[in-house]
């Protein structure tokens, strides 16, 4: 759902997808290639959430602020399920993972990887191209060609979702067997998950 508060309009670019099951209320704008999941909530009332082209917020996340604060998510940052995003600012190409937390004024530098549960607490800034995990959150090495490489090649899956949901999302009554002939996935993802 799109909601306006306090006379702001949510903007959201044609090309994104926004699923029906997310909240995305107020000063927020979406780029190109978005996709909002369900569950997400975006919530631009207190200050500006800027999602800018090819990102992904997966299922359940959150992204809010302290009064007055502009919340960014530069160009195919991937922000894992469960996550919840308060005031920080993610960078380019970035990946936080599932259920991590980034606080208010973290700076997270391009292309860093953010590990699943971590918590990064508030003020830190991480350089370009770091890994990031723990509870509290440490810096432990740097992000390989190969591990941005993965996490690139995943983010284009989702740039591709919204025009996918587009075109063949639809609400319909379920099957009350599966059909023999149907595959057990569609081939064009078979491959995922046999990488090194």
């Amino acid at each position: 759902m799109i909601y306006e508060f306090d006379g702001y309009k949510p903007v959201v670019d044609e090309s994104a997808y926004v699923h029906p099951q997310a909240a995305v209320t107020g000063n927020v704008v979406i780029g190109k290639d978005v996709y909002i999941a369900p569950g997400a909530a975006i919530r631009g009332d207190w200050g500006k959430i800027v999602i800018k082209d090819g990102c992904n917020v997966q299922e359940n996340c959150t992204i809010h602020m302290f009064p007055g604060v502009t919340v960014v998510l530069e160009e195919s940052a991937h922000i894992g399920h469960g996550a919840i995003i308060h005031g920080g600012h993610i960078g380019r190409n970035c990946l936080v993972g599932m259920n991590a937390v980034v606080m208010d004024r973290v700076e997270l530098g391009p292309e860093c990887i953010v590990g699943a549960m971590s918590f990064l607490k508030e003020g830190m800034e991480i350089p370009k191209r770091k890994l990031v995990v723990g509870n509290p959150a440490k810096i432990v090495k740097d992000v390989s060609d190969e591990m941005i490489k993965w996490k690139t090649q995943g983010t284009k899956l989702y740039q591709k979702l919204p025009g996918q949901l587009h075109d063949s999302l639809k609400e319909c009554e379920p099957l009350r067997e599966e059909p023999k002939d149907r595959p057990s996935q569609s081939a064009k993802y078979e491959t995922w998950g046999k990488r090194k």
